[in-house]
């Protein structure tokens, strides 16, 4: 016989066979067509593909998968719980709530915080701002710990009613001075 008609028996051997014994060593439920996986079996099979990855670097981890930061306690003030606070929240996401005063339109509410974002923004703090109602705002801060710089900044602000941060409401220094002028000539 000729050598192509050695190599043809063998791939029509192969072809037959070759995959009834590869499947004999596989779970049942890798047997099937990929067609006919359940929801179990895309996730077993993800779980697979998943151990064969590299894992992500510790700044592409979601957040709640990353490891705190090392405080030192021995560096801190701890008579000063603002400051002890400030230095657990490094690298998390951290809300603060904004009331602004005087009971303004929603338009005008947009326009201070706006205004008051873009003065976080050039002090290096980087805040997402989002309205909730029309006299009341988020700013969302991805390093926590900026968040007590931008309240001191907010509260000289003149049309900040309060500030909401960690259970705990700050009341603007300016707006105060306005309602207590206010109030006197009621």
């Amino acid at each position: 016989m000729s050598k192509k008609l050695y190599l043809v028996l063998f791939v029509i051997f192969y072809c037959c066979f070759a995959k009834k014994y590869q499947n004999e060593d596989k779970p049942s439920w890798a047997k099937k067509d990929i067609r006919d996986y359940s929801d179990a079996d895309m996730e077993r099979l993800f779980d697979q593909w998943e151990e064969d990855e590299e894992p992500l670097p510790e700044d592409e981890l979601p957040e709640h998968l990353r490891k705190p930061p090392q405080i030192d306690l021995t560096k801190m003030d701890m008579s000063n719980p603002e400051s002890v606070l400030q230095a657990t929240k490094k690298g998390q996401t951290l809300m603060m709530f904004v009331n602004v005063a005087n009971k303004p339109s929603r338009a005008r509410t947009e326009e201070l915080t706006k205004i008051w974002q873009a003065g976080l923004w050039s002090n290096h703090m980087q805040a997402e701002r989002y309205l909730i109602d029309d006299d009341r705002a988020i700013f969302m801060f991805n390093d926590g710990s900026q968040a007590w710089t931008a309240k001191e900044y907010l509260l000289e602000q003149e049309e900040l009613k309060d500030v909401q941060l960690e259970s705990q409401t700050y009341t603007g220094k300016k707006s105060d001075v306005k309602n207590k002028a206010l109030r006197d000539e009621l």
